[in-house]
């Protein structure tokens, strides 16, 4: 099975580039800013990012549209200091460019300023980790 790995992120805490990584250790592929394009098919995706002003960013929107030939299936993973999950703004975007979407999702709390601290922990990218891993076998 072919997989890649693409992740947003606008915070210097760097919580959703620490779940990409450990997902990257996991399967042993790289994890890419969603600015990278993929460059073949893929049978899945997996998709890092986090809740901005109560939606996805304008970028993962914009990386789904341009790649959305080459997209067997996303899984989304994401972080988020409010404890809001993006799966229902992913699904809206994935719907709409015929994407099929994962109905298996990881989510796990983050740190902001004073809200969340230390989070994501060691034992929320481990389970970041086993769960990807479990998606891949």
């Amino acid at each position: 099975m072919k997989t890649a790995i693409r992740y947003f992120t606008k915070s210097k805490k760097g919580n959703t580039k620490k779940l990409a990584d450990a997902v990257s250790s996991a399967l042993e592929t790289e994890a890419l800013d969603v600015s990278v394009d993929l460059t073949e098919k893929v049978d899945r995706l997996f998709l890092i990012n986090a809740m901005y002003a109560a939606d996805i960013d304008r970028e993962v929107k914009e990386f789904l549209e341009r790649n959305k030939e080459k997209i067997g299936e996303t899984v989304n993973m994401n972080t988020a200091a409010s404890g809001a999950s993006t799966w229902k703004a992913v699904k809206r975007v994935t719907d709409e460019l015929g994407i099929k979407l994962s109905d298996k999702e990881f989510h796990c709390a983050a740190s902001w300023i004073f809200i969340n601290k230390g989070l994501p922990s060691e034992d929320d990218l481990k389970r970041a980790s086993d769960f990807a891993r479990s998606l891949s076998e």
